[in-house]
């Protein structure tokens, strides 16, 4: 009996010690593995770094360096036109943050912001690029993103209808007033034929019907009434019907190139023929209903984030994409002090607005503001350029395919700030000098 307890026990050993050897093998190999740099960066990745994923788009990264014009720019006016999203970011619930990687970061990004208060050129230029990372982003196939620019209109109105003001602007019932999507039922056509004829929904009444389209388009407009007041609507609601693209029939019917194709373009054919653009624009299904805002004369509209919009500041970007509050950097040559598309235009900008027309990864429209004439710069920007969105830290971002980097540009100086047509032209830099050809 000793003897079998004797044997048991030597088996029992000789397990022991090889258990022990697989442990500690394993303990080992799993060290070496964890500490290899890409099975490291994996395993954070995966626990401690949310990802952003861009469907149809492409992403490289980048640095600040890469970005022309970024020490010229003046990064303490982005500053506080971010500090005003972030007012808006503050209020997000802990579910809102969860749902959306950027807006978690963000909401984390602005608390620091709102700490620090305002801040000279040097530590705002610092808190962005100790903050965020800037990532360029591209449709699938393509290197650069596309831009348009929109504006605030501006046009005589009247109260009461008459034969020279018979254009009606309409408001929503105040039973609507929360709902996004009224009168679905309506197309167009069927409003502009009388369907809300007698409810009382009309905010004002305009001259042009070109007008009313326009202020649709862009969102927003100042009407100026006969007694010196001054209207500010704003867009609160539409018919939720999909808006047509009245340009792309314009080119496809040959009426304007491709080439030559923009918001102006379209407006001076429509004024230019009135019957066919009266038909063209009753192929727009989509109708928009504003609101009076009651914001004084100097004061800019709101956008869809909520906040005011700052000219040359504010950007309008696909809302099913991308986090208001998001900066974003533009880098481009655009049609702005003529009509030849070579105004450097290179400076850090803000994600608060939206538009039915703005879809995709790298597409944008850039705020103008306001002001006699600012509808013709606005109306003629069409360009591509670089689109790089400053991702916060922490925040891993994903495309389809990985492109090479453009040839960097020359550095430029990016222009100040400009709210109205002659700031504009004023503070946008002469076009880039164009390099010498040997003989």
């Amino acid at each position: 009996m000793q003897a079998v307890d004797l044997r048991s026990a030597v088996r029992f050993g000789f397990f022991l010690s090889r258990l022990r050897a697989s442990i500690f093998t394993a303990t080992v190999a799993a060290a070496l593995i964890a500490a290899t740099p890409a099975f490291a960066a994996k395993t954070k990745h995966k626990r401690h770094e949310p990802v952003l994923k861009l469907r149809h788009a492409q992403v490289t990264t980048l640095k600040f360096s890469d970005l022309n014009g970024w020490t010229q720019d003046d990064q303490a006016a982005a500053f506080k036109v971010f500090l005003k999203s972030c007012y808006a970011i503050r209020h997000a619930t802990p579910a809102m943050r969860r749902k959306r990687p950027i807006y978690g970061r963000l909401y984390h990004v602005c608390q620091r912001a709102l700490a620090a208060g305002a801040l000279d050129r040097m530590a705002a230029r610092k808190f962005f690029e100790d903050n965020f990372r800037p990532v360029r982003i591209a449709p699938a196939g393509e290197t650069e993103g596309f831009f348009t620019g929109y504006y605030e209109s501006e046009f005589a109105g009247s109260r009461v209808r008459s034969k020279e003001f018979n254009v009606p602007l309409y408001r929503v019932p105040k039973r609507w007033q929360r709902r996004s999507t009224v009168f679905g039922q309506y197309s167009r056509a069927r409003i502009e034929d009388g369907a809300l004829d007698g409810k009382g929904l009309v905010i004002c009444w305009i001259k042009d019907p070109v007008d009313a389209f326009f202020a649709q388009i862009q969102g927003s407009a100042r009407v100026r009434l006969a007694t010196g007041k001054v209207l500010r609507l704003n867009y609160i609601a539409s018919n939720g019907m999909r808006y047509y693209p009245v340009g792309r029939y314009l080119i496809d019917q040959g009426i304007i190139s491709r080439q030559d194709m923009s918001m102006d373009r379209i407006r001076q054919w429509m004024e230019a023929h009135p019957k066919e653009g009266a038909a063209l624009r009753r192929k727009d299904r989509s109708y928009v209903f504003f609101t009076e805002t009651g914001l004084k004369a100097d004061e800019e509209i709101e956008g869809a984030q909520g906040v005011e919009l700052t000219a040359l500041r504010s950007l309008a970007v696909d809302k099913r994409i991308h986090v208001y509050g998001t900066p974003i950097w533009v880098e481009a040559e655009l049609p702005i002090k003529s009509e030849v598309p070579e105004t450097p235009f290179d400076r850090l900008m803000i994600a608060q607005d939206t538009g039915a027309a703005i879809v995709g990864p790298a597409r944008a429209d850039i705020y103008f503001g306001h002001g006699a004439g600012i509808e013709h710069i606005a109306g003629r920007i069409k360009q591509h350029g670089r689109f790089v969105m400053l991702v916060p830290r922490g925040v891993g971002i994903e495309g389809d395919i990985h492109t090479p980097l453009p040839r960097p540009k020359p550095p430029e100086l990016s222009p100040p700030e400009a709210t109205t047509l002659a700031a504009v032209k004023k503070a946008i830099p002469p076009p880039r000098a164009k390099p010498k050809v040997a003989e």
